[in-house]
């Protein structure tokens, strides 16, 4: 298996697109975070997820883990009202017996993830303590979870205690079978959960030491010893299962062609040569952010069905009624009968949004109408890089949203949305933190969408008669609330050196404006 590390990026990227689509709700925010056990929290529409390094094996068995936990917080997602803390036994029990309901019922849907969730139940099985290391009435919950979830213990326990622990698996898979039989939720279960608490003599509140899916650094396990232990998860398996291929289940080729993918993609948007950071460009780090609010889809769909129609040369109609066409004498006097001629755009564009304090009673609606641009940027496949500014700590900050060799993709847009309309419009000093990017890049425009007077009009002069110097189009956009305040912008920017300005008064017309320009 390849030895190279995806990136958090395209983690989350490909762990909010799975969590959204296996849960069926499209609001869900990712977290990758070393600090907790992989965990949902229902009210704030987030997962956290255990890293990637934290776990142990190839890289792709640790995309694995990765994955098949995050399958199960998706169907927790779809199927739990509640999940509780595992800090103590009724909570860890009453999760428990959900992980095992949320398998069952998504193992309905989702038919092709039997492998996958016994390769994770393999480790899962290594990952948890012998139970010699574990004390007090701890021991006896810690016996019951893996007696309920594998069929077996790690280490031995007193003969009086296994009894208990045997009953209470009985009943919990008594209980388990009648809420999926009766479709029974989580609040069923919870009313029961106390039986289970008596049966073990333990008390709810008792204190749960956790034990995170993944085991310390230099242990990792040999393919025979991970074989082993599939081959021993396969057989107490088979009665949910039916028959388990474990070699088949090892090699994981139905994930691997996904898992290839995803670093060819990483691969391609690994920065080279000359890094943002290096030059004063910074990239926003991932944050627990909706992006879905600044999804305007009526918008991007509208946009995307005009240009269709303009890449294309073809436009289609749905009517009622209309006169008969008669095909063959139409043919036999147009010849040919039609021609495909696809336009394209090969211009090269770099993107710079103003995010300064005066754009903040608008941000939301700006961000939807520049990520609009975005998506039919990307649908038209054209070449672009966006950037934008802000104040942060009084110090300004050019931001790289999306470099040229990247897709446009939910990361973008999650950097796009975090973005803060704060400070002045110190455009000189960001051309200045960009000259470098653009030296190298050399794009044939440089737009730039700005709603105010730049802080210093001669130095911005000056850095827009060194970019023009480059061979690269400066055009301005001037933004304002009327259509008279935006002409006046627009107006006292062409002063400033930019060979074409335009006014905007609606935001939702920036895609159009700026398509127009490419097209010309």
């Amino acid at each position: 298996m390849q030895s190279l590390q995806l990136q958090n990026d395209s983690l989350i990227e490909i762990a909010t697109f799975l969590v959204r689509r296996w849960s069926e709700k499209e609001n869900i925010i990712i977290e990758i975070s070393d600090k907790v056990e992989t965990k949902t929290r229902l009210k704030e529409n987030k997962v956290i997820l255990t890293p990637l390094e934290k776990r142990i094996g190839s890289n792709f068995q640790k995309y694995r883990q990765f994955r098949a936990s995050l399958w199960y917080e998706a169907m927790r997602i779809k199927f739990c009202k509640k999940i509780l803390s595992n800090d103590h036994a009724f909570g860890f029990i009453l999760n428990t017996i959900e992980t095992k309901r949320v398998e069952e019922l998504g193992r309905k849907i989702w038919k092709g993830m039997d492998d996958e969730i016994i390769f994770n139940y393999a480790y899962m099985l290594v990952s948890r303590p012998q139970l010699h290391t574990v004390y007090g009435k701890a021991r006896t919950v810690e016996a019951f979870y893996q007696y309920f979830m594998f069929g077996a213990i790690k280490g031995e326990i007193q003969s009086s205690q296994f009894e208990k622990i045997r009953l209470a698996d009985t009943f919990a898979k008594k209980i388990l079978s009648k809420a999926i039989k009766e479709n029974y939720d989580t609040e069923w279960l919870e009313k029961n959960v106390s039986e289970i608490i008596k049966i073990l003599e333990i008390d709810s509140l008792l204190t749960i030491p956790i034990s995170l899916p993944f085991m310390k650094a230099g242990m990792p396990l040999s393919e025979e010893e991970l074989l082993k232990i599939l081959k021993i998860v396969s057989k107490s398996k088979e009665s949910d299962f039916g028959e388990i291929d474990s070699s088949s289940v090892l090699k994981g080729d139905s994930v691997y062609d996904e898992y290839k993918v995803l670093l060819d993609e990483n691969k391609k948007t690994e920065n080279k040569g000359l890094t943002p950071e290096a030059i004063g460009v910074q990239i926003p780090s991932t944050k627990n952010i909706d992006e879905t609010v600044i999804y305007d889809m009526s918008l991007i769909n509208g946009l995307k069905t005009k240009f269709k129609e303009w890449k294309s040369g073809w436009k289609e109609q749905n009517l009622r009624s209309g006169d008969e066409f008669d095909e063959e004498n139409y043919i036999e006097g147009n010849e040919p009968f039609f021609s495909d001629v696809k336009k394209s755009i090969k211009t090269k564009i770099v993107i710079l949004l103003d995010h300064s304090s005066s754009i903040s009673s608008n941000a939301i609606e700006y961000k939807k109408a520049t990520l609009a641009l975005c998506e039919v940027l990307a649908f038209l496949k054209v070449k672009f890089a966006v950037y934008a500014f802000n104040t942060e700590n009084r110090s300004v900050i050019c931001w790289s949203i999306k470099s040229d060799n990247m897709k446009w993709n939910n990361i973008t847009a999650k950097r796009l949305a975090q973005i803060d309309a704060n400070g002045s419009t110190p455009l000189a000093e960001v051309y200045d933190k960009m000259f470098p990017i653009l030296q190298s890049k050399r794009p044939d425009i440089f737009l730039t969408l700005t709603d105010g007077e730049p802080s210093d009009p001669d130095a911005v002069r000056n850095m827009t008669k060194s970019l023009k110097s480059l061979g690269i189009t400066m055009v301005a956009m001037g933004l304002g609330p009327n259509t008279l305040r935006a002409t006046t912008i627009a107006n006292n920017l062409l002063h400033l050196g930019y060979e074409k300005t335009m006014a905007v008064s609606r935001l939702r017309d920036i895609p159009n404006k700026v398509i127009s320009i490419l097209d010309d």
